[in-house]
């Protein structure tokens, strides 16, 4: 049962780091039409680049948070290697080399599920910004009515 509040805890931090994204890039966004930029290459272009270093940066903090806890754990004791296993089976991409111990193996297919979720939840979110900025460069109004034609 450990496993399990120890994989629910940390995935729920996970969950926590990657929703304080959307809010900030709404706010940025709505900031960058409010100053006429939408629709211009090169500000659309910067934005989209910042925008995914963000959500890289929050994978990279959720990615220790889960080193974090096979620290605590007691399955790896230098951070350093935790961190590597941890974004090895947070990508999806495996590590052949260190197995987690009987008690604590659940913990991989878990932070291995949450590193897919939060990587779709980031592609949402990048998508959903250029979606908008691609309406904007070509004067397309989602919230206008369409006439009955």
């Amino acid at each position: 049962m450990l496993p399990l509040i120890v994989g629910a805890v940390t995935t729920l931090l996970t969950v926590l780091v990657h929703s304080l994204i959307p809010p900030t890039i709404v706010k940025t966004l709505r900031f960058h039409f409010a100053q006429g930029r939408a629709g211009l290459w090169f500000w659309d272009l910067a934005l989209v680049m910042v925008f995914t270093l963000v959500a890289l940066s929050a994978h990279l903090v959720e990615i220790a948070f889960w080193a974090l806890s096979f620290v605590l754990c007691g399955e790896f004791s230098s951070f350093t290697a935790a961190f590597f296993y941890s974004g090895n089976t947070y990508t999806t991409l495996g590590d052949s080399t260190t197995v987690l111990s009987a008690r604590w193996r659940l913990l991989a297919p878990i932070e291995a599920a949450d590193g897919m979720l939060m990587f779709g939840v980031t592609t949402a979110i990048i998508f959903a910004v250029i979606h908008r900025l691609v309406d904007a460069k070509f004067g397309i109004d989602r919230d206008a009515t369409p006439s009955a034609g």
